[in-house]
């Protein structure tokens, strides 16, 4: 069971909540903050897929962060995470971490807890870089590299530096992850690979096919059958990408 709804006081954000072990995570730019089993934990921007399993617990619920946006409020550089999930009090002081939890814990739905610590610590940590909205947006519109730095102000070595506090990777990454996100939502909707391909800004239907298995270890059929298990919404730990 999954299911998720847009957050009304965390802009860009998600709250979702799972049950069982779910199936594989895939790469899509977010960090997210985990209520796993009475745990709060961090799971941090991913380069490729996780398996099921990797994360203890029968039941979940999380605020998925637009990319970006998590840094300033967790006070940690995004690629300080990538590809990890951690134990929040590994990042805050135990103390804290428990006093939060037991805030948490106090909600009948951990998710309006998550909702409303992170709101709180939004506003106490100040907005998020504002580069990072608009690098992102300038990425799924399908701009180059250069021209986003130029856009900006930015030399291309600047943006990197920047887009790996942001983000936790460089922007050619970010922009090849965002542009998989959008083919397969193309390609779960239904639409022909061949126009996914050309909708979602891939040379040709072989370079999409790359870009599926390279990202999210699997083909476009198996993840639009659901074959393969592949669920980017379900939390899974980091450190271990599988390219099956």
């Amino acid at each position: 069971m999954y299911e998720e709804a847009p957050s009304a006081a965390v802009p860009g954000a998600v709250l979702w909540r799972a049950r069982g072990n779910g199936r594989t995570v895939l790469p899509d730019g977010c960090m997210d903050l985990l209520w796993a089993d009475g745990r709060l934990l961090v799971a941090g921007p991913d380069t490729g897929p996780h398996p099921a399993g990797e994360v203890r617990g029968g039941a979940f619920a999380g605020i998925r962060l637009a990319p970006g946006t998590a840094p300033a409020l967790l006070g940690v550089p995004a690629h300080a995470l990538r590809d990890r999930c951690v134990e929040l009090a590994e990042l805050w002081p135990a103390r804290e971490v428990r006093r939060l939890a037991g805030r948490v814990a106090a909600y009948g739905d951990p998710r309006a807890g998550l909702e409303a610590l992170a709101a709180r610590r939004a506003a106490e940590a100040g907005p998020p870089d504002p580069l990072a909205a608009e690098v992102a947006a300038r990425l799924r519109a399908g701009q180059a590299v250069a021209g986003i730095a130029a856009a900006v102000g930015l030399g291309e070595r600047q943006l990197r530096r920047r887009s790996l506090d942001a983000f936790g990777y460089g922007p050619r990454t970010l922009g090849r992850i965002l542009r998989l996100r959008r083919a397969l939502a193309l390609a779960g909707a239904g639409m022909p690979y061949a126009e996914v391909s050309h909708a979602a800004g891939y040379a040709d239907q072989a370079h999409l096919a790359r870009e599926v298995r390279a990202l999210a270890g699997t083909t476009l059929t198996a993840y639009a059958a659901g074959s393969d298990g592949a669920n980017r919404d379900t939390p899974q730990p980091s450190g271990s990408s599988t390219t099956a």
